[in-house]
C-alpha cells in the first residue's frame, strides 16, 4: 500500500459541504478529547474552527511540553549546488531562469562547515537542485563524509532517491530526510511542473515512505503553502504524516509548514495564506498528532516566529541562507527564495531563552 491509496479516498470528496455542516459544538467538543479522527482534524481546519484558536492554542500548548519539554531544536540549511532540471514555476532554481549556477567543491564545503559549526549549531539540513548529474548520490556522500566532522545530525533535503540509495546515503552519515509535496492537489501539480523528473507525482508522493523503508531516523515533510487551497492541503500533510508515523513508528515523523516567498521568475501564488491561517494549521497538526515535530523556518518573519513559539512549533531555522556557499563566500549565487527572518543564531538563541524555552544544539548523536 502507498500513500496515494489514502490521498484517493479524500480527492474527490466535498470538503465545501463538510465545511457546511461543521457545527460550533463539534469544534468544541473535538479540542476537548485526547486523541481526534481524520475527519475531526479537518474540522479544526474549517473557517468555524478560527473562532477557538485560543482554546486550540492551549490544548496545543499542553501537548507541546508534555511531548517534547519546553525546548525548540535548531539548525541550518546549507545549499550545496543549484543546479536543477526542472521547470517549477514557483522556483528560483527553475532552469527556465537565468540565474548564476554554483556547486560547492569539498574544499568549500568544509569552510561553509566551519562557519557553521562556530555558531554551536551541530545540526544542518544540506540541500541540492535537482539534478542527478550535477549533483549525484556520490557527491553528496562526499559532502557528508565531510560535514560529518563537524555535525552529529545530518538531514537531506534533495531530489527524491530509490530506497537503496537513502540506505547508502544512511551508512554515510544521513539521519534525517526532508521532502516537500509542494502541492497534494495532483491536478494543480501536474500544471505547476511544466518540464523535468519533478513531474512524476507519484515518485515524490512515495519518497517519504521509501526513506522511512531504508530505516532513516527522522522524516519531514510538507506542502508549499499558497500553491492551492490551504485547509485542503494541510489536510493532506496532515493524513500523510499520520500514515508514516503509524506504519513506521520507529522514524520520527515531522511537519514543515512553509509559505511560499518572492523569488526569482516572480511567480504570484494563488492563494493568500495569512499569519492567522498559519496558526491555525499548526494548532490543528498539534491536536492531531501531539509526537509530531513541527518546523517553522526562516521564511517566517522573527516577530511571527517568536510569537510561536510556545504554540507547537518544536524546530526552527536559525542563521540561514538559500544561497550556494552562503555562509561564506563573497560571490554567492541568487537564493532559491527569499528569507524573511535574517537573524543570526546567538540572537535567536537569547530570544527562545527570553520566552521561557531552551534552545538545543544537539538532541541525537550517533554511536
Amino acid at each position: 500500500m502507498s500513500f496515494y491509496e489514502r490521498y484517493l479516498e479524500y480527492k474527490n470528496f466535498d470538503f465545501e459541504t463538510f465545511f457546511d455542516r461543521v457545527s460550533e459544538q463539534d469544534i468544541i467538543n473535538t479540542i476537548s478529547k485526547d486523541r481526534i479522527t481524520e475527519l475531526e482534524f479537518l474540522m479544526l481546519l474549517s473557517q468555524k474552527a478560527s473562532k477557538y484558536l485560543e482554546p486550540m492554542a492551549q490544548k496545543a500548548r499542553k501537548l507541546t511540553i508534555q511531548n517534547f519539554g519546553k525546548v525548540i531544536f535548531l539548525y541550518t540549511p546549507m545549499y550545496l549546488a543549484n543546479y536543477c532540471v526542472n521547470q517549477c514555476v514557483y522556483c528560483g532554481f527553475n532552469i527556465a531562469n537565468k540565474i548564476n549556477r554554483k556547486k560547492l567543491t569539498l574544499e568549500e564545503v568544509e569552510k561553509e562547515a566551519q562557519a557553521i559549526s562556530s555558531t554551536g549549531l551541530r545540526h544542518i539540513l544540506i540541500l541540492t537542485g535537482e539534478s542527478r548529474r550535477e549533483s549525484p548520490v556520490q557527491y553528496i556522500k562526499q559532502c557528508v563524509e565531510v560535514l560529518k566532522k563537524y555535525f552529529r545530525s545530518i538531514s537531506i533535503e534533495v531530489y527524491p532517491l530509490e530506497e537503496s540509495e537513502y540506505k547508502e546515503l544512511i551508512e554515510t552519515g544521513v539521519d534525517g530526510f526532508t521532502i516537500y509535496q509542494e502541492v497534494y492537489n495532483e491536478e494543480v501539480y501536474e500544471k505547476l511542473h511544466i518540464k523535468g523528473p519533478k513531474r512524476n507525482y507519484r515518485y515524490r508522493l512515495d519518497a517519504p515512505e521509501r526513506a522511512c523503508r531504508a530505516s532513516m531516523r527522522s522524516v519531514n515533510i510538507g506542502a508549499l503553502l499558497g500553491l492551492d487551497d490551504w485547509r485542503k492541503e494541510a489536510f493532506f500533510t496532515g493524513i500523510h504524516a499520520d500514515y508514516l508515523q503509524t506504519r513506521y513508528p520507529d522514524t520520527e515523523i515531522s511537519i514543515s509548514l512553509p509559505r511560499i516567498r518572492p523569488q526569482c521568475g516572480g511567480f504570484t501564488p494563488p492563494y493568500v495564506v495569512e499569519d492567522r491561517d498559519l496558526v491555525q494549521i499548526m494548532l490543528a497538526q498539534r491536536l492531531f498528532m501531539p509526537r509530531a515535530g513541527i518546523t517553522i523556518s526562516t521564511r517566517e518573519s522573527q516577530s511571527f516566529r517568536d510569537n510561536l513559539i510556545g504554540l507547537g512549533v518544536t524546530k526552527m531555522s536559525a542563521g540561514s541562507s538559500t544561497e550556494v556557499g552562503g555562509h561564506t563566500q563573497e560571490n554567492k549565487s541568487e537564493g532559491q527564495f527569499d528569507i524573511n527572518d535574517r537573524r543570526g543564531v546567538e540572537e535567536i538563541k537569547q530570544r527562545i531563552y527570553e520566552k521561557g524555552y531552551q534552545p538545543v544544539f544537539k538532541d541525537w548523536q550517533a554511536i
